[in-house]
């Protein structure tokens, strides 16, 4: 789980390092647990005699790597909405069967080692329900940990998911599991590799419809969604009752378990399921 707004002391952010690093070390699960918006960064500013700017995305500001200027220029460039998309700024992404009456809505950042875990777990699972037809889903993709832990790759992931959604809401769904996967999702405690376009686009060509897909490549390279990136952060920023990612709703239910961080998402299929259904309505 990744806290949006955690302000935790530097010990605290040290014993829950530390108590995290021995759970992982014990057994080799998700690390759902993971609070990244404030223990890590804290550690990290410590050991690096650094100090880092907690600050929400799309400002400029710490964006490192150089790549500031880029996405300064893009808060001012023309709006370039993906296909399959609504709204005035294209920010409302639905997926599934428009009949279908519930749904499920699903808050997260591409740098988030909770997301990951969650989509892990129960990503096929949401994958099949949309096909089912028992829930659309509703994507809020934000960039908070671009300022969290500096860097800028939440917002280019955020931009290539934009140009695979362009391509199909399957190419979307797949290309978003993909970059969530175990053999592809980076520590964030190691180099923002979601930064570097080679890197999306040699995740997205294990997709059939964006391997080699010269289109998609040139809206990566070109930035073609950077503006729109934008947008959708803006728009999970706007969202003042979703404290941390992963969070899951079902209609307008967080589901989940309460944790010292909030409402922690479902820790495996059983559990999601479970929780869904009762939030379901029939």
């Amino acid at each position: 789980m990744s806290n949006r707004n955690s302000q935790a002391n530097k010990q605290a952010a040290r014993e829950r390092l530390r108590a995290e690093r021995e759970q992982q070390a014990k057994k080799e699960r998700l690390r759902r647990q993971l609070v990244v918006g404030g223990a890590v960064v804290g550690v990290l500013a410590v050991a690096g005699g650094i100090g880092l700017a907690v600050a929400k995305s799309g400002g400029g500001g710490a964006d490192g790597a150089g790549d500031g200027q880029e996405w300064a220029k893009a808060a001012k460039a023309k709006l370039v909405k993906p296909a399959n998309t609504s709204g005035n700024k294209g920010t409302t992404v639905v997926i599934g069967k428009p009949d279908a009456k519930n749904t499920l809505s699903l808050f997260e950042d591409p740098r988030c080692p909770g997301c990951a875990g969650f989509e892990q777990t129960a990503g096929a699972t949401v994958e099949k329900d949309i096909e089912d037809g028992k829930y659309k889903a509703s994507y809020h993709l934000g960039t908070f940990l671009d300022g969290n832990l500096q860097g800028t790759g939440s917002k280019n992931a955020l931009s290539a998911l934009g140009a695979a959604l362009n391509v199909s809401p399957d190419a979307f769904l797949k290309y978003k599991y993909a970059l969530y996967s175990k053999e592809y999702h980076p520590d964030e405690r190691g180099p923002d590799k979601f930064a570097d376009d080679a890197y999306l686009i040699k995740v997205a060509d294990t997709i059939p419809a964006l391997k080699g897909n010269a289109a998609f490549q040139k809206a990566v390279k070109g930035g073609t969604y950077n503006r729109w990136a934008l947008e959708m952060s803006s728009e999970f920023d706007s969202h003042k009752d979703v404290s941390s990612t992963p969070t899951v709703k079902v209609n307008d239910t967080v589901i989940g378990t309460k944790g010292p961080q909030g409402v922690e998402a479902p820790s495996s299929v059983a559990e999601f399921n479970s929780m869904v259904d009762k939030a379901l309505k029939h």
